[in-house]
């Protein structure tokens, strides 16, 4: 099979664009193996991106890795884009990994408006080193893990870096219920679809207004 459809460029996978190509020079720097670049390049992700559910723009212009770059946040699906665009802007061959999850911990909000614990076409990203294809979540910031009491997921760039079943209080948190396979860019169409089939999404869009996801975060924990 050839690789070269998971090292080159796409409408959402940027990894010519400019922007996102000096990110990824900028943090992938000084690490000596394609498995520390890639290990530096999630951190990078996970970290200085916030994760925020709550503004979605399933347009192309709203999935564009160089998009969440510049709003410096995003949910699972385009923080997974960005990770595979910068893995690929140093040629390291990435691609997009799906799969339905139940999530047993949210926000109120989140809950209204999605009436469901299913989360559909959860994104994540799987990169090739040192000859597998190896599972990277990086959309839970640190800061959000520990507000949220979340076990923040880690990555060696050997092991599938997957959601954790319990929180950190030993809590229910996450359970994949579907895999949806591996995508060379993000199937939009089919991710709106759904979102308009199980959450009634306006066309391509899930906004809530002001609200802010970390925010509402804090209120809950405080609550608890």
């Amino acid at each position: 099979m050839s690789l070269d459809e998971f090292c080159r460029p796409t409408p959402t996978i940027e990894s010519a664009n400019a922007a996102v190509a000096d990110f990824a020079s900028e943090h992938a720097a000084g690490a000596g193996s394609d498995v520390q670049r890639a290990t530096n390049l999630f951190y990078a992700v996970r970290d200085t991106i916030r994760y925020d559910p709550y503004h979605i723009d399933l347009t192309v212009q709203g999935m564009k890795a160089s998009t969440t770059l510049a709003n410096g946040r995003g949910w699972c699906v385009s923080k997974a884009i960005l990770l595979a665009a910068c893995c690929r802007s140093i040629g390291i061959a990435a691609r997009l990994g799906f799969a339905d999850v139940r999530n047993h911990l949210s926000t109120e909000r989140l809950r209204q408006t999605m009436r469901t614990d299913i989360f559909y076409w959860h994104g994540y990203t799987e990169m090739l080193l040192d000859g597998k294809w190896v599972k990277a979540t990086p959309a839970f910031n640190i800061e959000l893990c520990e507000k949220f009491r979340l076990l923040p997921l880690e990555f060696d760039g050997r092991n599938d870096s997957l959601y954790h079943p319990f929180d950190a209080d030993g809590n229910r948190h996450m359970e994949y219920v579907n895999y949806r396979g591996a995508y060379s860019d993000a199937p939009l169409d089919e991710i709106a679809r759904t979102f308009q089939e199980e959450y009634a999404f306006t066309n391509t869009r899930s906004e809530l207004g002001s609200a802010s996801f970390e925010a509402d975060v804090e209120v809950e924990t405080a609550n608890e």
